[in-house]
């Protein structure tokens, strides 16, 4: 018997033996599954809330305090860019820990050409701003490589408010965080947090909430504007060389862009059905 048959089965062995009925599928039964308290509702009796996407800030930190040449901001970000070579190198790493895509794989186009892939496990971990657990991985879909992370303000799955500050000096609080209050982003992350329970076995259909918990988002290339900017660097600053795709697949990174499609069965059930 030689180490392959002795090792235990990944993530991915078991995606493939289950036929497509892991992934996102549970994300479908999310509505039904919903009591008449946690409907979910445009408005409801969030003051912020609004019908189409809508976000806001934390403060304003990132554009009068947060700087990337910053020591906090650079050591955040060279932390970030290891945990992506070592652990995250591939769209194989992220399925294989766990990860599952989120709504924005869906609607994403060549004009922004990336998406959040999100980990159960890590955003319901007592953990906030670790670049060996972030809740999000940030996917280039042009190069199939891992650009960049964002941290999710929860402990045990429960928004933290305030959010942490990545530093603080003479000049104030850098603190870039942004909450989704629009309805579909966060009917996106209620939709989330029912599969997210239910992979657990936790049982409980999450109340829907009035905005998102607080995010930020590090990107491993320059970017114009902020190393936390809320959308990605360019394409010509991602423009690097394809990333092996890290499962089984007849895709060419070379050649093909990344898309759900091109996903292992497992990760396309109940796409149809999502949000």
């Amino acid at each position: 018997m030689n180490r392959d048959d002795e090792r235990a089965p990944s993530r991915r062995d078991v995606l493939r033996a289950a036929g497509g009925t892991v992934g996102l599928a549970g994300l479908a039964t999310g509505s039904a599954a919903a009591d008449e308290d946690h409907t979910p509702t445009p408005h409801g009796d969030c003051p912020d809330g609004t019908v189409g996407p809508s976000m806001v800030h934390y403060d304003d930190s990132i554009e009068t305090v947060c700087s990337d040449d910053h020591p906090k901001t650079q050591e955040l970000h060279e932390s970030v860019a290891a945990a992506l070579h070592e652990r995250y190198p591939t769209v194989g790493s992220l399925i294989d820990d766990g990860f599952v895509p989120y709504f924005d794989f869906l609607t994403t186009d060549q004009a922004t050409g990336w998406s959040h892939w999100l980990s159960p496990e890590y955003v319901g971990d007592d953990t906030i701003v670790d670049p060996e657990r972030p809740a999000s991985v940030l996917l280039d879909h042009q190069s199939w490589r891992p650009i960049g992370m964002m941290f999710v303000a929860t402990r045990d799955g429960e928004p933290v408010d305030p959010p942490p500050t990545v530093y603080e000096d003479d000049d104030g609080a850098c603190a870039p965080w942004h909450a989704h209050v629009g309805f579909p982003g966060r009917l996106s992350w209620w939709k989330f947090r029912v599969f997210a329970a239910e992979q657990t076995g936790a049982g409980i259909v999450p109340e829907f909430p009035c905005k998102t918990p607080w995010m930020m988002h590090v990107w491993a290339h320059p970017h114009p504007e902020s190393r936390y900017a809320h959308d990605a660097p360019p394409p010509e600053n991602r423009d690097v060389e394809p990333a092996d795709p890290g499962f089984e697949t007849e895709a060419d990174p070379d050649e093909d862009e990344f898309g759900p499609e091109l996903l292992p069965g497992g990760f396309t059930a109940g796409f149809d059905h999502l949000p």
